[in-house]
C-alpha cells in the first residue's frame, strides 16, 4: 500500500512538472521575466529537453536522483523569481505547447556537456597540476 502512495505522488509531482516545462519556456521568451529567472528558466527547460543527464541513468540510484531532486528544486527556484502574472500567462498559453511529447534537439544537451568538461577540466587539473 505505500509503494501506491509513493507512485501516486511521484505521479502527480511528474505531471506537474510537464505542466511547469513548458510554462517555464514561455516565460523565458517573455520580455516581462527579470534576466535571473530568464537564465534560470533557460538551464531549467534545457535540462529538461536534453537526451542526456548531468548524471547518467544508468549509474544506480544516483542516476535517477538528479532527475527526481535537481530538476523540480531548478523549476522551484525558477518559478520563484519569475513575476506571478508573467508565470500564470505563461501556464496559460502552454497548456497544450507539448501534448505530442517534448521536442529533444541535441542543441538542449550543450548546457550539460559544458558542466561535464568543466568537470573534467578541474579534475585533471587537480590530479595532474596541483603542487
Amino acid at each position: 500500500m505505500r509503494k501506491d502512495t509513493i507512485r501516486v505522488k511521484l505521479k502527480k509531482a511528474a505531471a506537474k512538472l510537464n505542466r511547469e516545462i513548458p510554462a517555464l519556456y514561455m516565460a523565458l521568451k517573455d520580455n516581462r521575466t527579470p534576466l535571473t529567472a530568464k537564465l534560470l528558466a533557460f538551464f531549467a527547460v534545457a535540462y529538461a529537453l536534453s537526451p542526456i543527464d548531468l548524471i547518467p541513468d544508468f549509474i544506480p540510484i544516483i542516476g535517477y536522483l538528479d532527475d527526481l531532486l535537481l530538476l523540480p528544486m531548478l523549476v522551484g527556484l525558477t518559478v520563484r523569481f519569475i513575476p506571478r502574472e508573467v508565470y500564470a500567462e505563461a501556464l496559460e498559453t502552454s497548456a497544450d505547447l507539448w501534448e505530442n511529447g517534448k521536442p529533444k534537439k541535441w542543441y538542449y544537451t550543450l548546457p550539460i556537456i559544458i558542466v561535464w568538461v568543466i568537470v573534467i577540466y578541474v579534475a585533471v587539473k587537480a590530479v595532474f597540476f596541483c603542487d
